[in-house]
């Protein structure tokens, strides 16, 4: 082929793309993936159905025990292993799915909820150990058309990018906004330190803690 038949030959769809239409084109993707995790999805008819059947079928299984959890106000009866943590039975149990797995070892903040209004790593603690406990996982702090201010401010200052630590991030923020810490942005980093972004999106993320502080 000479060069002139080459010079003719179309250029890929790839290819007409400038760097400057790329980037642009995955932020749009990025926002409208990361505001669906940021957002907790409404309980779905599937979801309530399979939390019905766990709280009502509720038979005996050798090796289980009966539970009973108040979770996003609403009270579970289940019976679940004495060893389960938190975390296992929010996600497998109840079908929580906000709440994320991360280290599993108390050590990114990923599994953050509250429980009395208090932030904790879920994955240390015992499930049957909070059955006198007022619980608050991602999904009861705010949904779609109604977001707590915190996940308004997480999207405004895009706090985050591949969102997997961003329920974590935005329970531990809330929490940490009614605790007695100092104005700077070195306080919320010191507040915030143990829940880890492995994107990198700190700078972000302070910006929209200090923002809702700022309006409290």
């Amino acid at each position: 082929m000479s060069v002139d038949e080459k010079d003719k030959e179309p250029t890929s769809s790839l290819g007409k793309l400038s760097r400057r239409s790329f980037l642009s084109h995955m932020g749009a993707a990025g926002v409208a993936t990361a505001a669906t995790a940021v957002a907790p999805l409404a309980i779905s008819p599937t979801i309530a159905g399979a939390q019905e059947r766990a709280s009502s079928e509720g038979q005996a299984i050798t090796g289980t025990m009966p539970v009973t959890l108040r979770v996003n106000e609403r009270q579970y009866s289940v019976q679940i292993d004495p060893r389960a943590t938190l975390l296992d039975t929010l996600r497998e149990t109840l079908h929580l799915t906000g709440t994320k797995k991360g280290c599993d070892h108390g050590q990114c903040g990923a599994c953050t909820v509250h429980i009395n209004g208090r932030r904790v790593n879920s994955c240390l603690t015992f499930a049957a150990m909070q059955q006198t406990a007022e619980i608050t996982t991602i999904e009861g702090l705010g949904q779609p058309g109604h977001l707590h201010p915190m996940q308004e401010a997480f999207v405004e200052h895009d706090g985050f990018q591949c969102g997997y630590c961003t329920s974590g991030q935005i329970m531990s923020a809330v929490a940490m906004a009614k605790e007695p810490w100092g104005a700077g942005d070195s306080d919320v980093k010191e507040a915030m330190s143990g829940n880890i972004c492995r994107c990198g999106a700190y700078p972000n993320i302070v910006a929209a803690v200090q923002a809702v502080r700022r309006m409290a």
